[in-house]
């Protein structure tokens, strides 16, 4: 299977990102598939997205006309446009990583969402795209910072296995989940 690693170039791009999202979001995966493929926990509108992307191009895997997987660059401006996302993003400005706190600080920004489409699994595309967006942001950014579902064991340990640390677990309790926030510290080499 070949499998090529780039940015987001075309509107097409981001509405099949937007497919792919919403076929594998928890609302409709069944709670074994979830458990054992992971699943994404967020539906973006699509002119957010659209937005994203044109300011910063989210790491995509294609074969052929088929994504295989992508990785969102979502920039810290973005974060009122994500309204599920701001309690993260209010969280994130109490924290701190490795001593300095991260509001204020413009050289993180957040990974929106990875995915790696069903046909695809196993064969290194989460590793690819998360290459593909160090490799584009690198030289602009310090450290990307995600947060992750407990329950989403496969995201867990993909997550890890790239090189994320745990920054901070907490309970959502509205939602009775429990979240870790994990950051990949490029600096680190």
């Amino acid at each position: 299977m070949n499998v090529k690693y780039s940015l987001v170039q075309t509107p097409l791009d981001v509405e099949k990102i937007l497919a792919l999202q919403a076929e594998n979001h928890r609302d409709v995966v069944d709670a074994d598939t979830a458990q054992r493929e992971g699943f994404t926990s967020v539906r973006h509108e699509p002119a957010v997205l659209h937005a994203m992307n044109q300011a910063y191009p989210s790491a995509i895997a294609t074969s052929g006309d088929t994504l295989a997987g992508y990785c969102l660059m979502m920039p810290q401006p973005f974060r009122a446009r994500v309204p599920l996302l701001e309690p993260m993003f209010a969280l994130l400005d109490r924290l701190e990583w490795r001593g300095a706190p991260l509001a204020g600080d413009p050289r993180w920004f957040v990974m929106g969402q990875v995915c790696v489409a069903q046909g695809f699994r196993g064969i290194g595309v989460f590793d690819g795209v998360y290459r593909q967006l160090r490799d584009a942001y690198a030289p602009q950014f310090n450290f990307v910072i995600t947060e992750i579902s407990q329950r989403n064991a496969r995201s867990m340990r993909a997550h890890r296995r790239v090189g994320f640390e745990t920054l901070h677990v907490y309970h959502d309790a509205s939602a009775n989940e429990t979240w870790e926030v994990v950051v990949w510290d490029w600096r680190a080499g």
